[in-house]
């Protein structure tokens, strides 16, 4: 078998024609694997996410952690002791700056991701075109058009793709949402997600020349980012939007993707999204909001509701959780159904629905020994679907205007309950935080169309909108189009 070279990824990248890649470990190449055989595997990303990976993946059974892979060579050389000497002479498990190293390598099986999101998309892409199985950190991607093209190379290499939303190996929560599809508490109406936990602040750093332990190349990749300041490394590059898509693509994606999740089967993305919200009281060099409320509409009618919340307050309310509201009245809060009229919650008895068992990572571990992504727990589309749906929303926001901080100030239609919703994070920011109305201003989204066919955005600000869909990338770390992934 051939070595693949970084050349080839870089030329495949950059989108250039005729570039082939000889595949191992693909369902094309009929490499199924025994429950007794060693599977190797590599890390990419070792801050936050990445020593959850880690550790899971060690509390599985005859798997190798072949690589180890970060820019930043302190966190690599300390956790390239931590895995050796936590792996006992097991294996030894090398470090590496650059992923394409460990890609060229034709006995590993599969790629664990959890480095900034700007770059999950590339490395999915990558990993599949090598031919190996791939383990991504929500979102899957970072804007609409790399997500694409993540899920076609994930079905043109036949890899497994799952995605690091770890509710889509509950049991009890796909019980719950088969349930939600059967009808049993009626026709769902609303499937709302709130991500508010508290945050804080992150200043002003100054841009400065790049710490000597760091490969900025590296850790920039496909991002258009030229100066490095010390707020991007190593965890609130969540809050720029060159690099992350702030809380609700980052922890709200769980919820994001389990409202999703509550959507009739059919249908994939929205058609219409809007949201409303602001950057309150923190006064720092942060992009995204840390107050949102934002809805999306499918085909259908159903809908997803959205609530961001990080601005801290006595009393604050924390939320990461969903909720679901039905036509008929009924609704399910806190794991309690309430039927119409009702004050008393009723518990919920539902079978266990389908998953891959062995959790977050032994179910990822399970299907890449079967060699079938249909087993992934949060595949290529649930993943796609679910990440768009934050990055129409943020996208609203992002080509939203300035307008009086009241409640008055959003405009959702013939919509009441998102009056009612919007109206509570309101009073929560104005009586809760304190926020008084002069001097603050929310950014309202305009309404944005979508054709989830084309994943083009239709109608008004649909030449504003599109421009959103992809961002630029740095010369080579091209996405890939979709007929040349």
């Amino acid at each position: 078998m051939s070595r693949i070279s970084r050349r080839q990824f870089i030329k495949s990248s950059s989108a250039i024609a005729g570039a082939s890649l000889i595949l191992a470990g693909t369902k094309a190449s009929g490499q199924v694997m025994g429950a007794n055989d060693r599977l190797r595997i590599a890390v990419a990303g070792l801050n936050g996410r990445g020593r959850s990976h880690l550790s899971g993946f060690f509390d599985q059974e005859n798997v190798e952690i072949a690589y180890v892979i970060d820019p930043d060579e302190r966190v690599l050389g300390r956790a390239v002791q931590a895995v050796n000497e936590r792996a006992e002479g097991k294996f030894e498990t090398k470090g590496l700056k650059d992923v394409r190293e460990a890609l060229e390598d034709k006995d590993l099986d599969a790629l664990s991701i959890a480095t900034p999101n700007h770059w999950h998309s590339l490395m999915t892409i990558w990993g599949a075109q090598a031919g190996k199985h791939v383990f991504v950190e929500k979102p899957m991607s970072h804007d609409v058009v790399e997500g694409r093209v993540a899920v076609e190379a994930q079905k043109k290499y036949g890899v497994v793709v799952q995605h690091g939303t770890q509710r889509r190996s509950d049991a009890k929560k796909a019980g719950l949402h088969e349930a939600i599809h059967a009808g049993k508490f009626g026709k769902l109406k609303i499937a709302y997600g709130y991500c508010c936990k508290p945050r804080s602040g992150i200043g002003f750093r100054e841009p400065q020349e790049p710490p000597d332990h760091l490969d900025w190349n590296l850790w920039r990749g496909p991002a258009k980012v030229e100066q490095f300041h010390r707020n991007y490394v190593h965890y609130n590059w969540h809050w720029f939007w060159d690099t992350g898509n702030g809380d609700l693509n980052n922890q709200g994606t769980h919820q994001l993707d389990v409202a999703r999740w509550a959507i009739d089967k059919d249908q994939t993305h929205p058609v219409r999204a809007m949201a409303i919200g602001g950057r309150f009281e923190w006064d720092d060099q942060g992009e995204t909001p840390n107050t949102m409320f934002a809805l999306a509409e499918f085909p259908n009618g159903q809908q997803v509701f959205f609530n961001v919340r990080n601005v801290n307050y006595e009393g604050y309310e924390h939320q990461v959780e969903n909720e679901y509201y039905f036509e008929d009245g009924g609704k399910i809060i806190r794991g309690k159904y309430y039927a119409k009229g009702s004050d008393v919650g009723e518990d919920i008895d539902v079978p266990d629905g389908h998953v891959t068992p062995g959790g977050n990572y032994g179910s990822f571990i399970n299907a890449c020994r079967a060699n079938d992504p249909t087993m992934a727990n949060g595949d290529a589309y649930d993943a796609h679907y679910g990440s768009v749906l934050g990055h129409l929303m943020n996208n609203s926001y992002r080509l939203g205007r300035k307008m009086p901080f009241n409640a008055k100030s959003a405009s959702f239609g013939d919509r009441p309950e998102a009056y009612e919703h919007f109206e509570r994070l309101h009073d929560v920011m104005a009586n809760g935080v304190g926020m008084p109305e002069d001097g603050n201003e929310y950014i309202v989204g305009p309404w944005l169309t979508f054709d989830p066919e084309t994943e083009r955005h239709v109608g008004d600000f649909a030449d504003e909108a599109n421009v959103l869909l992809k961002d630029p990338n740095r010369a080579g770390f091209e996405i890939p189009s979709v007929t040349e992934v």
